[in-house]
């Protein structure tokens, strides 16, 4: 039986509290190897837990929670870096299982979610790329050509997350170049250790490569070859399995991200409270910083109602009904995001920038929020272009 919704957040939030907060200062401050055998410690006690992949069906081992349930849990983990990870639910995995479940054959489920479920293999997704747009997915020049029973794969893909260490990755690329562009692409499996596959290098984001998990690869395809039999899906169908995806994924993107901010917003008060100016007198007795705070509280409410709004409406109608909403929270969100930890960082004075706090990582992280999944400009111009057709105006994007 399941827990309730309430014990269940609550059991995660004291998990992500006494054991993935003390681990923190070790995850921003030493290498990856120092803290990675205590990550797979907690990642199998969460196992053990039943805790594990909690979206993901009952008979896969998950929890098999509603997408509105599943939010809720994972604004708690993403109160930490580690929460995601520890408990199996990271993006780029957590889409790819989501993919392979429902439209992986029996042998890719098999041979490739079986193990990833049980968390003894990760994954990373390749699409976007960079000699091109990311706003406009259709443009792309990796391309997929048939070759007998396998497909042959050229290409060049960036800001594929958890490259480093993946078993395989999810490859977008053209199969048809003379079809209609949402219909040229499809969804290929990689093993990471094919001939022709190569990770480049992780690329640096603000001065920070990372590693493993935690980093964004640059990929190579030259002359890949894989079989036909990894394809996911039919062939051409890749940008509409693409489509599925998105509007589950920035539930989880979102909910993450009101996670962070409410850890910001914590760290700030903490620090507006307890750090003095002059003797009895703490930052938080400044109007300017009351500000702060009114402000940051009142965006994290509007942006926790809105998310929940929309998965309320994923679960009852399906992505396709709620994609207003998902572009709605997409860019507002982010932005809410944004703006919290830049408040908390300010309060924090030096300290907010060194990373003797979680801040400056979730900053560097996730300044990239308002750019992956579709850049704010693009969600904000569909918003609009609805707004405005009932009132006779047709806006081309």
């Amino acid at each position: 039986m399941n827990p309730s919704p309430s014990d269940l957040r609550e059991r995660v939030r004291a998990f992500v509290r006494d054991e993935l907060f003390p681990l923190e200062p070790a995850f921003l401050n030493a290498p990856l190897s120092e803290v990675g055998p205590r990550l797979d410690a907690l990642r199998a006690r969460v196992r053990e837990m039943g805790l594990s992949t909690p979206s993901l069906p009952r008979a896969w081992g998950g929890l098999g929670l509603s997408l509105t349930e599943f939010a809720s849990m994972s604004e708690e983990l993403g109160r930490s870096p580690l929460g995601h990870y520890v408990f199996n639910c990271a993006a780029p995995d957590i889409g790819n299982m989501e993919l392979l479940l429902h439209h992986g054959s029996q042998a890719q489920q098999a041979r490739w979610l079986r193990p990833l479920v049980d968390g003894r293999i990760r994954s990373c997704f390749g699409m976007t790329e960079p000699e091109h747009a990311g706003s406009n997915p259709v443009m792309l020049s990796t391309t997929a050509a048939r070759d007998g029973d396998d497909y042959v794969i050229n290409g060049h893909k960036w800001f594929a997350s958890s490259a480093e260490g993946a078993a395989f990755c999810v490859v977008m690329a053209v199969t048809d170049p003379g079809a209609a562009p949402h219909a040229r692409a499809s969804q290929i499996i990689v093993p990471t250790d094919a001939p022709g596959y190569r990770l480049v290098r992780n690329i640096p984001v603000m001065g920070h490569v990372g590693e493993q998990y935690f980093s964004h690869g640059e990929l190579r395809f030259d002359n890949c070859r894989v079989p036909v039999g990894n394809r996911i899906g039919a062939e051409g169908a890749g940008f509409a399995l693409a489509q599925e995806r998105l509007g589950p994924g920035r539930i989880h993107h979102t909910m993450r991200w009101i996670g962070m901010a409410e850890r910001a917003f914590d760290l700030m008060c903490e620090r507006a409270a307890r750090r003095e100016i002059k003797p009895g007198q703490p930052l938080a007795t400044r109007q300017a910083v009351q500000f702060m705070v009114a402000d940051s509280r009142a965006e994290i409410h509007a942006a926790r109602l809105m998310v929940l709004d929309a998965a309320a409406k994923i679960d009852r109608e399906g992505p396709k009904a709620a994609r207003h909403e998902i572009s709605m929270i997409k860019f507002f969100v982010a932005n809410v995001l944004q703006r919290v930890v830049d408040r908390a960082i300010q309060v924090h004075g030096g300290l907010g920038v060194t990373d003797d706090t979680v801040l400056s990582f979730f900053y560097r992280a996730e300044r990239a929020a308002r750019i992956y999944d579709g850049p704010d400009e693009v969600h904000r111009g569909v918003l609009a272009r609805q707004a405005l057709r009932p009132y006779g105006v047709e806006v081309e994007l």
